[in-house]
């Protein structure tokens, strides 16, 4: 079998499996779990099939017209390069982890079928993205993901947290989509083609004739999917969904594409200094933003979101810096290690039986009770810290790297001010991150309090599954003396002087981080357990809607941080509660968006009620009072017509005499 034929089996058969599954998933649910599984870990060998042929060698490119248009073409296009199969040898990889785990973590979920088929369906759309050599077939993956993700987001509709958080994360990212369509289409009117290689050899030629416009409409639309501020907001709210789906989200798909986007067409966004020093800003803006919210927040997966939204703003600031080697190294780094935190997220959740940093930080025992999740998480956090030798410090430092040789000056076609602003925001992250990972394993596996209640040993296939993801986060770092063979060609290495500061500053806001938790330790060992404590009468294993409806009924929102105790809101001060509500840019939004847009409707349905429908029903009434009148003249009295036919005769007599005598 062919390697192109082999990369068109990769999207194709998790299709299969969901439309499989969607079939026959309530009719014959033995089958659901094969069709879940089965199809995803075919798609994850064949990947790497096609990543050990590809090699690193020349792209691979083959493609067929699918419909003829009346202008510019579009053809079912396969790209297959040095990037692109890696990306989806992670997408795999994750997404196979994802449905192993699922099957135990969702095991008693009745709509489990139609979740695990929209899984599939989801990473099918990833990897038809990454595969893709046409932007308009791109952008049907590229769709396909949002419409997914309004689905898992919102799988547990009871929750008045998911069915919002489903219906924000769609408006939020389509909100930026439409922007992206109009700069796709705008590119594709200039270079004549949608075909990603002809609109790179455009941009060489010089064929772009509105580069700035373009790059920032296709930014829009990067900013939204890929979480990115001002458009990050939908994301922490996201984590009302399953875990799983969360792992999936910020691992492997959805965030992951706007980045993987930008790496693909690099070369147009480089054209146009304005749109570098727009992406350098917005990388800026969200790695700082992200790391102070993520000090702030008390549910688990909240953390976890904006440490997300954190790093892919290290990979948009890479790209801003002009090298694409290093953000896509970062995101396959990160990928395998942020998935491995959101799943044993997912097993924290169930032991302790609640998603509250702070509830866990009031009991004790967590880390004995769930070894597999304690350790496989301890270096995944180590690797979000990005400290040596594990995965995150070579991929992050990659980053920092490229960030540094562009502040010097030594990036051609690449604005000076992009770098600094990148290097000053990441070392400064890289602080923040150090601080939030401290945070998060001291109050999940440090607690003070009395032993929590045992809810039962956590499923096989959820442990088995974190020690799979442990192998790429411990030793993925060594990939980067490799991968530059894979992409462009350029060092990954890590260089001394950013080594020794990023590190530096990481060891700095862990030891900061650890002082302020000693300081409340005695504070918190002192503070009653509250309304989320576990209660030693609990039914075994807790599913998370149960854990996140107790946690609205604690707390109301989910976002609070209830815990006065906390080493976060020590270190933030008063700022913590602005940290805390994202620093108020859902208000923001709300202020001049959905409430002029509220009562733009309201208006526009006064309108429609007291004035459209008014001239409606004039329309309708003035006939009918005229057939009123027509039909009391039909009295049927034949004197009565003789009579109104002689008063007619006269008066038409009358009128005659008056016009001849006029004349």
């Amino acid at each position: 079998m062919s390697t192109t034929t082999t990369a068109v089996l990769v999207p194709l058969l998790p299709f299969l499996g969901a439309f499989a599954g969607l079939l026959t998933g309530r009719r014959a649910p033995g089958f659901v779990r094969p069709l879940a599984v089965l199809p995803t870990l075919a798609a994850a060998v064949l990947a790497a099939v096609v990543a050990w042929r590809q090699g690193g060698g020349d792209a691979i490119d083959a493609a067929t017209r699918l419909t003829p248009t009346g202008s510019v073409p579009i053809d079912l296009a396969l790209h297959l390069d040095g990037f692109a199969v890696l990306v989806a040898l992670l997408v795999g990889v994750v997404a196979t982890c994802v449905q192993l785990y699922s099957t135990a973590y969702l095991r008693d979920d009745p709509r489990y079928p139609s979740y695990a088929a929209l899984v599939s369906l989801f990473t099918a759309a990833m990897l038809l993205v990454v595969y893709s050599g046409d932007l308009m077939v791109l952008l049907v993956g590229w769709e396909i993901m949002g419409i997914c993700s309004y689905f898992l987001v919102g799988h547990y509709w009871e929750t008045e947290a998911a069915r919002s958080a489903s219906l924000k994360a769609f408006l939020v990212t389509k909100l930026g989509d439409v922007p992206f369509l109009i700069g796709i289409l705008a590119l594709a009117a200039d270079a004549g083609t949608f075909r990603i290689n002809g609109i790179l050899t455009a941009v060489t030629s010089g064929g772009i004739d509105h580069p700035t416009l373009i790059a920032l409409l296709l930014l829009a639309g990067v900013a939204g999917k890929s979480a990115q501020f001002p458009l990050h907001t939908w994301l922490p709210d996201a984590m009302a969904g399953p875990t799983p789906v969360s792992a999936l989200i910020h691992a492997a798909t959805m965030v992951a594409a706007g980045v993987y986007f930008v790496a693909r067409l690099l070369p147009l966004f480089a054209a146009s200094t304005a749109a570098l020093v727009v992406l350098a800003v917005m990388a800026a803006v969200t790695m700082v933003g992200s790391g102070l919210a993520a000090l702030a927040q008390d549910d688990i997966k909240r953390v976890l979101a904006y440490s997300t939204v954190g790093q892919l703003g290290y990979m948009t600031g890479a790209l801003a810096v002009g090298d694409r080697s290093a953000a896509v190294f970062h995101l396959i780094s990160h990928g395998a290690f942020k998935a491995l935190l959101f799943l044993g997220a997912g097993v924290i959740i169930h032991a302790a039986g609640t998603n509250s940093l702070a509830a866990m930080a009031r009991t004790g025992g967590l880390a004995k009770r769930i070894p597999d999740a304690y350790w496989t998480m301890t270096v995944a956090l180590l690797a979000l810290a990005a400290i040596p030798p594990f995965s995150g410090f070579f991929s992050k430092e990659a980053v920092l790297g490229a960030a540094e040789h562009a502040a010097s000056g030594d990036a051609e076609g690449i604005p000076g001010a992009a770098g600094w602003l990148v290097l000053t925001a990441g070392l400064l992250t890289a602080l923040l991150t150090a601080a939030y990972a401290t945070r998060l394993w001291l109050m999940a596996f440090r607690g003070t309090g009395p032993e929590a209640a045992d809810h039962g040993k956590q499923p096989a296939a959820m442990n088995a599954v974190l020690w799979i993801l442990f192998v790429p986060t411990l030793a993925l770092g060594l990939a980067a003396w490799k991968l530059p063979d894979w992409f462009d060609g350029g060092s990954l290495t890590p260089t001394l002087a950013t080594s020794v500061l990023s590190t530096g500053c990481a060891l700095a806001g862990a030891i900061v981080m650890y002082a302020a938790w000693r300081r409340t330790a005695a504070l918190a060992a002192r503070t009653p357990l509250g309304a989320v404590a576990a209660d030693p009468d609990a039914a075994p294993y807790v599913s998370e809607e149960e854990s996140i409806a107790t946690h609205e009924a604690a707390y109301g929102d989910i976002a609070a941080a209830p815990d006065p105790a906390d080493p976060g809101r020590t270190l933030l001060g008063p700022l913590h509660r602005h940290a805390a509500a994202g620093f108020h840019l859902d208000a923001v939004y709300s202020a001049l968006f959905v409430r002029p847009t509220r009562a733009a409707a309201r208006l526009a349905g006064f309108l429609d009620r007291e004035v459209v429908e008014t001239y409606v029903r004039g329309a309708a009434g003035a006939p009918r009072l005229l057939g009123e009148a027509v039909r009391r003249a039909q009295t049927g009295n034949v004197q009565t017509y003789l009579s109104a036919l002689f008063a007619g005769a006269v008066v038409l007599a009358v009128a005659a005499v008056l016009v001849a005598n006029g004349a």
